[in-house]
Parts: C-alpha cells; structure tokens; sequence
C-alpha cells in the first residue's frame, strides 16, 4: 500500500463541518502533473484534513429525498403518482418513490450505494495507513483522525449490512495489484459483521474526543456518537430481521456458509443483553457530554407563548433546531442547493399559507398515509383503539370546532372526530384540513389563536387540489420536516432555515435502550425502573401520561405494559410517533419483521378532490403495497455478481 500511487478514492474532499448555511465544498488535491498521489495528500496537515473530508464524504445524505434510502422508499410518505412532466418533478426528484411502489430490481437498483460504501472504506483505510506521515500533526492529533476514520469505516459497514444483510467484510483494503481472484470475496455471515462493526467502534472510542474543540467541527464524530452508533449497532443485531432468522436459512454460499446462522432462544437472548449495555453506556456518554432532552425552556425564553403553542414548538425544535441540546449526531453532509435536499422538498411540498400562496413553489405533492396518522395517541396517551373516552366513537364523524380547541384547529370550521382530543404530537408533526400550522408568520409573541395560519385543503381551498402535479396527496403534510422559520416571502421567493438531519437524537437512544431492557428481560426485570423512565421523559415532554397512568386510569386493558409482548407494542409504538419522518420507520418495521402487516394496510387518504366536507371526508385507497421476503433486504446488482461470482443473491432477487 505504501507503494500506491494513484489515488483509487477520486476527488480528496474538504471537511466543510459549520453551523451556517453553507453546503460542502470538495477541494481536489491535485499537483501541477495533474496526477493525485498519496504522498502529496499527507505531506502537510493542511492536504491530510481533506483527506479526512474525503472519508466524511461518503456518508448517506441522511435527509435527501434523492440519497436517503428510508425517507420516500416505505410506506411513512407518498408521493403524487404520475408528476412526470412539470418542472416539480427535476426540483424533488421521485426515483427512490419507486421503490415504495414496487418497482425495485436486480437489474436496475435504485438507491445502490454498494460499490460507494466500498469506495469509502479504502479511502478510510488508506488515511489510517498513511496519516503517520504527516509532519506537522501531534500524536494526539492524528490519533483522532485514525479514531473517526475507524468509525466511519464501521458506519459504511454499518450501512452496507442494514440494506444488504450480510456483506464482504473488508478488514484490510487490498493493493490495488492484487489478483484477479483475491478481490473475489464471499459474504460473511450475518454475526461476524455486526461484531467486526462493534470491534471497530471500540476501536474507535478511546481516541475521540467527549466534545467538539469548536463550532467549525460540529458533525465530526466525537465519543458519544461512537457510542451511540454501537448502541443502534447492538439493537439492530439482536433483532428479529438478523438474529437468527430462520427464514433467511436458505441463504447459503457455494462454500456451504449459511449467512444467517441458526441459534438458540439463548444465544438470541445474549445479544439482547449486550444491547442493554451498550445503550447503557451510551446515554452515559451523551450525559457525560450534556446532551438533554429538548424542553420547553429554550423556547420559554424566546417566545412568550401560551403552554400549548410552547408544547408545539418544542416538539417540532427537538428535531429541526440546529445543534440543540439532544441532538447527539447531525449529518451535516447535505447540499442546501441540491434539488433533492430537505431545503428544496420544504419548498416545494409546504403547503404555502401566506399572502403568496399562488406563487411558484408549494406544490404539496407528498402525504402522510393515514395508517401513520392513525398510529398517534390520544390526549391521553392510548391508541384510539384502547380509549375508554373513544369507544363508541365514530373517527369520522364530522365536528365542528369550537372555541376550547382554537389553539389546535380553526374555529367553526368543520373537520372529522379523529383530529380531536389527540395528543400534541399529532398536531405538532402533522398538517391536515382546519388544522393550524404554526409558522408563516414574522411574529411569534403573543400570539392569539387568530393569528395562527390554518389549512384549507379542500377543493376550493388555498391549499386545495388545483392541478394533476398539485396535492394534497392523501390530506395530511408531514408538517415536522418543516421548521417554523420556513416561509414564503415574495410571490416567488422562499426563506429556508437549514439544520443537520438528526442521525441521532438522544430520544432514539432513550427508545432503543427501553426496547432492549424489554426484550433482554421483559417490564418487571432488574432495568424496568430505567425502562420506564426513557419512555416517561419522552412521554412527559409530548404532554401525554406515563404509560402506568395511562393504561391503568383511562384504557380498556388496565396493566397491559406487564407483559412482555404489551411492553414491546407500547415501545414499538412511541418509537414509530416519536421518530416519524426521520428516517427511522422504514428499517425499524423492518428489523421488528413487522412490514408485512404494515404494508398490507395500504395508503389510505382523503377524497381530496372534494370541496364540502361530506365529499372531502371519505376514505379513499390511494394505493396498494405488497411485502414479500425478498423486500426486507436490497439486490445485489446483477453485474456485480457477474463479475464476482463468489457473491450470492438475496432470497427471491
């Protein structure tokens, strides 16, 4: 390796890791000859930091509906079928929507990253070989730098086996002279690469730093996302999906390797136990570095607000307010000009509720379905199903809003049953007909419920169906991915607020550790005190009961968090409501195995093409999915395998 000359990794790329606007800008470090060579890339510290970069610059664009496997690829968001011809189409584009409508093959993979993974873990790989070299860097320093190459290195893994299972371990990157049968290499199996992936991370964790030195390094990795990427690491590999999953038994090498090994109700309970500690100690790292849950205090002193507004803002600011106070890792390698970037599918898919609201932009062509609106609480924090106060209730019984729920929905406006009496969090993340939208406005004090903008989606409306390109799509927005600073300024003008995309929030780490305590040793085991403090916190902060409360005082199934399989639905639940729309849903039903039910509900949304509320009001079926074995993991592309025949195909690909 030392003997390479040629580059193998492209363009060495600047770590551009700020708190502004600014998106990444890659800087080639090329000589005079026009030849890029490792010795000119570590021969001062000022080249060897853009190699760094350039090991940075192969993270998934977390956030991007052009890059990001999980935000338009499941059944969480739907796209407007058929926007093929406008200019809508180039500004967000819908290739990854494909793959939630069925349209995925080995031929044509859409969302393949395979061959860019690889690409990322040599040029990893070549940076901790070579960064020895350079002179003008302390021992420390380069000791970090080989510490979040390292890391990085396992996230590609990482990656590689989320969508693909199990995958070719690359433990050392090959010479690039190395013969034709050495690069020829066999998938391992599914428990050697969830534990290579651990190896390198604790690898990796004794040489990052607990905090950034300054803002300029926000996004770099440091201890606690380490930690908290192992805790994500350990809970994927105890699930159903990868732990000894029987149904993928079929998945065998001409080697006779099977790539999911069987195993024992014990050997699967062990790696559930490990979860446990992992998560454990990485909510003690995210403590130890002053990572918080996000609470009303922040905006309390921003804003005099009344409690429901402060609860809706909060809510909405613990997932879009840069760099705050939960926010352990945000992927900041987004582009704000990019078409496909979450700055440009604000634009084009808000519904536009200020005085411009005919002008370019606003296109609304992306629904929530109503299986997702569906799956949020009631105010007291139950499903519709198991309310006491909701038995009996028909959700789609038109209401007419009165004066207690102004803050919520429009006055005297005429909606149905089940945007009533639901939890903050629903009228938080979602956007729907009469509801208000907090945002779109230049002041925020003291703020009156007439001051608040609604939506009126109807035919007819401001927001209405008003084209085949225009939504709304089923009826709801997801209105979370939108911070309150988005508006539209001049007929055709859009004011963007951009913030990292929350690859990790320290809620998600609260979710997963409870979701392993249960499945370790169930609610009543020697963690359950822990247990129901991260879903307490969480549940306390989204202005609902604790569970105890909940289920015992205003439920049909008193007691039903005891068991171990009512303690996985209510976990499973809270983690669907609380991480919507951030990329989440997609491989957690995954995981849980649980897609196949989800998807057979279909994508339901409203008659948007009615204009009174009795037209409006029907449930309509905007599309069908199906879920198949062979969809819980990507194809391996065709050419590849022709070219590595050692490789095998997924089961049904």
């Amino acid at each position: 390796m030392k003997n390479m000359n040629i580059l193998k990794c492209f363009a060495l790329a600047a770590v551009v890791l700020s708190t502004t606007v600014s998106c990444n800008k890659y800087l080639d470090v090329v000589p005079d000859d026009g030849v890029a060579r490792i010795d000119m890339a570590f021969n001062l510290r000022s080249s060897a930091i853009r190699y760094l970069g350039t090991c940075y610059s192969y993270m998934p664009v977390d956030g991007n509906v052009i890059h990001d496997s999980a935000m338009l690829t499941g059944d969480e968001l739907w796209d407007l079928v058929g926007r093929i011809v406008s200019n809508t189409n180039a500004r967000v584009p819908n290739g990854y929507f494909q793959i939630a409508r069925g349209f995925q093959s080995a031929s044509n993979v859409r969302a393949n990253d395979w061959a860019d993974m690889y690409k990322g873990i040599r040029c990893c790989d070549i940076l901790v070989e070579n960064i020895d070299r350079v002179p003008d860097m302390t021992l420390q320093e380069k000791m970090q730098w080989k510490a979040e190459a390292t890391f990085l290195k396992a996230y590609y893994h990482f990656h590689l086996v989320r969508k693909w299972g199990p995958v070719p371990i690359i433990r050392e990157s090959l010479p690039i002279d190395s013969d034709m049968e050495a690069v020829r290499m066999y998938r391992d199996n599914i428990d050697d690469c969830f534990d290579y992936i651990i190896s390198l991370l604790d690898q990796a964790m004794e040489n990052l730093p607990v905090t950034v030195q300054s803002n300029d390094e926000l996004g770099r990795i440091t201890r606690p996302i380490c930690a908290a990427l192992k805790a994500r690491v350990a809970v994927y590999a105890a699930s159903p999906l990868f732990n000894g999953n029987e149904e993928e038994s079929a998945l065998v090498d001409d080697r006779g390797e099977q790539l999911f090994p069987s195993k024992t109700e014990e050997e699967k309970l062990e790696r559930w136990r490990y979860a446990v500690t992992a998560c454990e100690e990485a909510i003690a790292a995210a403590e130890q570095a002053n990572f918080q849950l996000f609470d009303k205090s922040t905006i309390a002193s921003s804003y005099r607000m009344c409690d429901s507004l402060l609860t809706d803002m909060t809510l909405r600011c613990a997932f879009n307010l840069r760099w705050n106070q939960e926010l352990i890792w945000g992927n900041t390698q987004r582009d704000v000009n990019n078409y496909g970037s979450i700055q440009a599918f604000q634009q084009w898919t808000m519904p536009n509720m200020s005085e411009y609201s005919h002008s370019t932009g606003g296109y609304r062509f992306v629904g929530v379905p109503m299986k997702i609106v569906d799956q949020f609480y009631t105010n007291h924090g139950l499903p519709i199903e198991n309310d006491l106060a909701w038995e009996g209730v028909n959700t789609q019984a038109l209401r007419r809003v009165t004066a207690e729920y102004n803050y919520y929905l429009e006055e005297d406006y005429t909606t149905v049953a089940q945007n009533f009496d639901r939890e903050p969090r629903f009228y938080a993340f979602l956007g729907f007909d009469g509801g208000k939208w907090l945002g779109q406005i230049a002041n925020f004090n003291d703020l009156q419920p007439e001051d608040i903008p609604y939506i009126n989606c109807r035919n007819g409306g401001e927001q209405g169906k008003s084209g085949g390109e225009v939504g709304p799509v089923t009826g709801y927005f997801a209105k979370k991915l939108y911070p309150y600073q988005c508006m539209f300024t001049a007929q055709n003008s859009f004011s963007t607020y951009w913030f990292p995309w929350p690859t990790m929030r320290l809620t998600d780490l609260y979710l997963l550790y409870a979701e392993a305590i249960n499945e370790a040793e169930g609610p009543n085991g020697q963690h359950r005190d822990d247990l129901f403090a991260c879903l307490d916190a969480i549940r306390s902060r989204a202005g609902i009961p604790d569970v105890r409360t909940a289920w015992d005082t205003y439920s049909n199934n008193p007691g039903y968090y005891n068991s171990q399989y009512g303690m996985r639905s209510i976990i499973h639940r809270e983690r669907l409501i609380e991480l919507c729309f951030e990329s989440q849903r997609f491989w957690d039903i995954r995981r849980w195995k649980e897609a196949p039910q989800e998807y057979s509900k279909g994508i339901y949304g409203y008659t948007v093409t009615g204009a009174s509320p009795e037209d409006y009001y029907v449930k309509n079926l905007v599309a069908t999915q199906t879920f198949g074995l062979k969809d819980y993991f990507w194809p391996i592309y065709t050419s590849y395998l022709y070219k590595n025949p050692n490789l095998v195909q997924n089961l049904g690909w």
